[in-house]
């Protein structure tokens, strides 16, 4: 059964090598996406202008009236002195061709101050890749591998990671299972203290945790590869899960805790999207959808101020998010108080609170704050930034393990074919 397991692990673990590259190396740089991108484009994100800022929802009209090929799905109501306006957009349809308009851009930066386009960019962009795009194209390859849209979904490389991610998942308590001893069963614990026996498997066991960093290049690729995955197995866990809960939520990871536990369905779980190319575009403006909001978390005496607004086009649903400006982040990177209205009727529709609902909620809530490392602050992110680094170091030392353990059984069948020649 040993052999069949390890057998697994090397071509699942081959399969996935690249893949776990991409992403470790990507998930490293990412857990400093705002900084890295505030640094590389201050020309967008830094204003030097003084004085009251206008009101975003003017702005988001004027947005809408120079290019009426595009709505604004996000925008912040409130900004930090010294910082842009960031304006999420999403085309409208074109209809000539009865698809979405290629607009070239997705974000427009605003002066708060004075209403002047800094300038506009689409966010996760494939080509080509300059300073302005260069953080968001690392961030969508980390999830999506930057696959684009076909046959009318542009969700080929999401599913993809989220298969790898479900492989790598399963394939981590493999690992695990082959770093334990082979020939004997595992003795119970109480025999790990006492027997003289157990202790010898307890102390073969010991070894696996070690590394030779004198014991030559092969031992020490091998050490690596094997001890550094145990003393970092349960944060690899933690990653593969979460990677497999974000990508495919809605497709399996949804379905599967609601049949297990009690999980409170939002919106998004109870309305289908539309196609990609048939968007729905609102009746209620954002003015309109801000006001309603704002009399609600008054009535449930929220203190928070309204702070940002999306509407999600192939939903049809608004999205009203309240925090204080020195909040922006949310609480442990799980996100801010909402409310969700219907963009045609204004109807209300839930709410999401952070931390609060059935424990099935709150583990739902924490699977990004888990995967970004953001439930612990910035000692959080330092970890998930190294821990990129780990996943693809053991990728790499796992596939030169099976390169050199290969290339034996060709030399050792070799050498047989000789003898028997």
């Amino acid at each position: 059964m040993r052999h069949f397991w390890v057998y697994v692990h090397r071509y699942v673990g081959l399969f996935m090598a690249l893949f776990l590259v991409f992403t470790g190396l990507t998930g490293a740089v990412i857990s400093w996406d705002h900084e890295l991108d505030h640094w590389l484009n201050p020309q967008l994100t830094k204003v030097k202008t003084i004085g009251p800022a206008l009101s975003s929802i003017e702005i988001a009209k004027q947005v809408e009236s120079r290019y009426p090929q595009v709505i604004v799905n996000f925008i912040p109501l409130f900004v930090e002195s010294g910082e842009s306006l960031e304006i999420n957009v999403s085309p409208r349809v074109n209809p000539t061709t009865g698809r979405l308009y290629e607009t070239g851009f997705n974000q427009v930066f605003i002066d708060p101050v004075t209403g002047t386009e800094l300038g506009k960019r689409e966010w996760g962009a494939i080509w080509p890749i300059t300073r302005e795009t260069f953080v968001s194209f690392l961030y969508k390859l980390h999830f999506s591998l930057q696959i684009p849209e076909m046959w009318g979904t542009d969700r080929w490389g999401i599913w993809l990671l989220g298969g790898v991610a479900i492989l790598w998942t399963l394939d981590s308590f493999i690992g695990f299972y082959l770093t334990l001893p082979a020939g004997r069963k595992i003795p119970p614990r109480a025999a790990l203290l006492t027997a003289g026996r157990s202790n010898s498997w307890r102390q073969r066991w010991w070894t696996a945790w070690k590394i030779r960093w004198r014991g030559g290049a092969s031992k020490l690729n091998f050490d690596l590869h094997r001890a550094v995955s145990l003393w970092t197995w349960g944060l690899l866990f933690i990653i593969a899960f979460t990677a497999f809960s974000l990508n495919l939520y809605r497709e399996v990871f949804y379905p599967m805790m609601s049949v297990v536990s009690k999980v409170t369905p939002s919106p998004f779980e109870t309305r289908p999207p539309t196609a990609l190319h048939q968007p729905i575009i609102p009746v209620l403006n954002l003015a309109k959808v801000i006001a309603k909001a704002e009399r609600e978390a008054k009535a449930r005496g929220w203190d928070e101020p309204a702070g940002a607004v999306f509407y999600a086009p192939n939903f049809g649903i608004y999205g009203v998010q309240f925090f204080y400006p020195e909040d922006e982040k949310g609480s442990g990177g799980v996100g801010h108080k909402q409310l969700y209205y219907d963009g045609n009727n204004g109807q209300y529709l839930g709410d999401r609170q952070p931390w609060k609902g059935t424990a099935a909620d709150i583990f739902v809530q924490a699977q990004f704050p888990l995967h970004s490392g953001r439930i612990l602050g910035l000692p959080g992110r330092i970890i998930i930034s190294v821990m990129g680094i780990v996943v693809a170091m053991l990728s790499i030392t796992g596939a030169i393990v099976w390169w050199r353990k290969r290339n034996s059984r060709r030399e050792y069948g070799l050498l047989r074919q000789r003898n028997a020649i």
